[in-house]
């Protein structure tokens, strides 16, 4: 009971440290809101369309501005310039203004109707991985119609019913399924990520400010004796405040991303929940350790700060990780974020049994454990005097 006791003090000293500091609130819930809002507008549409190409047309005929039309035609390249050289493309390209720029060679048609072999030539900047990707698929996609077409074209004046060209022009046709995300929806792996990942910055962030105003203003050996004593009802009076408010933010990320934006949930939404309430926990937990072991605020806000962007680097969600080397793989389990976005792909995208996801949870687990090893540090800098009153 007096541990429960112990712990409201606490509480209520809390609640009333953060009505009167204002930048709780701003690392609890103004911010993570800004930044779901900021995040769901960037990837609303999913797919990025109208991407500015150039072409250079040196043909001019009926069937190079025929190939031309269906460049502009698709959904992800936009014919936005006919320019007249490439040393006119080279420069817009290096300017900013295209991706891409498609050469059309001279005698184009007329290599086509004496059935000759011709060649379309593409130059896409490969700066962004994405976009270069996506044109490169539709400016291949768009030629090999183009030249479908023609081929056909020409087997029907042969006599062939236009079925005979079809077949006899593709005797082996390759079927593709994409699986989890067909649509390729950018929005439908890049929010889910980026949303959480705002979270535990948010998260991390505010729990070393909590601790470390306490060292910094010196009122931690107030905190202590709220806490009766006791370092768990100290640490605990402290963070639940906190926790609340940013599960609450994160059942508002749960419905910007699956209602808003409309991310496929094939999988358990409580599981979700859970695994989003442990996310929490754990990056809290860190902070936790962070600030306790540095003693510094200003120190403990860099390092946590610099430990959180990392986590979006290693979480194999870019670059996967299972092409990672074993080092790397290493490296990348530190991050309670590795963990978290596995169980989120598991259970959103792919809707695998809830199974799969409960070792991942367990691994996050590990990160809400471990840091209470730090408490007897965490007990030390509250009861003496010479760590309080650092920046």
């Amino acid at each position: 009971m007096s541990f429960l006791r112990n712990t409201y003090a606490v509480l209520r000293r809390e609640v009333n440290r953060m009505a009167r500091l204002p930048m709780y609130w701003i690392l609890t819930i103004v911010l993570p809101l800004v930044s779901f809002a900021f995040f769901a507008v960037m990837f609303y549409k999913g797919v990025p369309e109208h991407i500015p190409i150039a072409v250079l047309d040196e043909d001019q005929t009926e069937l190079s501005r025929q190939l031309v039309s269906m460049f502009g035609q698709t959904v992800t390249s936009d014919v936005r310039y006919e320019i007249q050289s490439m040393h006119e493309g080279e420069r817009m390209m290096r300017e900013g203004k295209i991706s891409a720029i498609v050469l059309i060679p001279s005698d184009f048609q007329k290599d086509i109707l004496s059935n000759t072999q011709t060649h379309v030539v593409s130059y896409v900047s490969g700066m962004n991985i994405s976009v270069n990707g996506m044109l490169s698929k539709d400016l291949l996609t768009t030629v090999t119609t183009f030249s479908s077409g023609v081929q056909i074209q020409v087997l029907m004046k042969q006599g062939l019913t236009e079925a005979q060209a079809y077949q006899q022009m593709m005797p082996v046709r390759f079927d593709r399924h994409v699986l989890f995300n067909p649509y390729i929806n950018y929005g439908y792996y890049l929010l889910p990520s980026f949303l959480p990942m705002m979270m535990l910055i948010f998260a991390l962030l505010s729990t070393i400010f909590a601790i470390g105003t306490e060292l910094k203003g010196s009122t931690a050996g107030e905190w202590f004796e709220t806490a009766g004593g006791s370092t768990w009802a100290m640490m605990v009076g402290k963070l639940l405040p906190i926790h609340l408010i940013l599960l609450v933010m994160m059942l508002v990320m749960d419905f910007v991303m699956y209602v808003l934006v409309g991310v496929p949930l094939n999988g358990s939404f409580w599981i979700l929940l859970l695994a989003g309430i442990e996310f929490i926990l754990a990056y809290q937990m860190i902070g936790v350790l962070i600030v306790s072991v540095l003693s510094n605020m200003r120190l403990s806000l860099s390092i946590g700060g610099g430990y959180s962007v990392l986590a979006f680097t290693f979480s194999g969600l870019t670059f996967p990780l299972m092409a990672m080397g074993t080092g790397l793989k290493v490296f990348s389990c530190i991050f309670p974020f590795t963990f978290y976005t596995k169980i989120f792909v598991d259970q959103a995208l792919r809707g695998a049994p809830i199974i799969y996801s409960i070792q991942d949870m367990g691994w996050m687990a590990l990160f809400v454990i471990l840091p209470l090893l730090c408490l007897p540090r965490l007990r030390k800098i509250a009861t003496d005097k010479t760590y309080w009153g650092r920046i």
